[in-house]
């Protein structure tokens, strides 16, 4: 007997992600939560009593930090990655709409594969890592003999003073990007479907029609 066209329907899925993007994503999130639990323990009494060896937690943030970037870079190979970051660049009315809906609470929220509220958290996000990159640098260089470069005596190679401005921002958007990725995780356990899609690469095809309505899994034009 055949099954029912609702049923059917239920059970068809589209690709939404590659492996190369899980990876990535995958790879991004680690080193991510790595950098947030060293800096607890660097910056939390408790944690840093708990866990101890403070030099230890030191370079495995930093390095986690550096590596940051990696994953994204090397993905870069991947042909669906540098689409759906041509596509994350991408700001059209319709995501004017989904803001102005969002905002309203209303449910009429036009999206291509990704909406409005993604396109601003991955921008958002990529503008922060390079700042926490930038401002941990400048911190990394004002140290005596910093990576073996500084000028003799022990003298750092950047001025003392950048390092306040630079452990001031660091901090500051430190805090800023727990707050937000934790928004960020809270959302995505609040929709398993889109937490599936990244972990399977697939979502269910209704899902799909209904959150991202202007999406075209087949290749098509948004």
């Amino acid at each position: 007997m055949s099954r029912p066209p609702e049923q059917a329907a239920a059970r068809t899925r589209v690709p939404r992600f590659t492996h190369a993007e899980h990876r990535v994503h995958r790879a991004t999130a680690t080193l991510m939560a790595v950098c947030v639990l060293t800096a607890g323990c660097l910056y939390l009494p408790f944690l840093a009593q708990l866990v101890g060896r403070r030099a230890l937690m030191v370079t495995v943030h930093e390095w986690s930090g550096l590596l940051l970037p990696v994953p994204l870079l090397l993905g870069l190979a991947s042909r669906a990655l540098r689409a759906d970051l041509r596509r994350l660049n991408r700001f059209g009315p319709h995501d004017r709409r989904w803001l102005r809906a969002a905002v309203r609470r209303r449910g009429d929220r036009p999206a291509g594969k990704f909406n409005a509220g993604q396109k601003l958290y991955a921008a958002w996000l990529a503008g922060a890592v390079l700042v926490m990159l930038g401002t941990g640098l400048l911190m990394w260089f004002t140290l005596p003999q910093a990576l073996g470069f500084a000028r003799a005596g022990g003298t750092p190679i950047a001025p003392l003073v950048w390092r306040t401005g630079a452990t001031f921002v660091h901090d500051w958007l430190a805090l800023a990007l727990v707050l937000v990725i934790a928004g960020h995780v809270g959302r995505a356990y609040g929709d398993p479907e889109s937490r599936r899609g990244m972990r399977t690469g697939s979502v269910d095809a209704r899902w799909a029609a209904r959150e991202h309505p202007l999406w075209r899994p087949e290749g098509k034009s948004e």
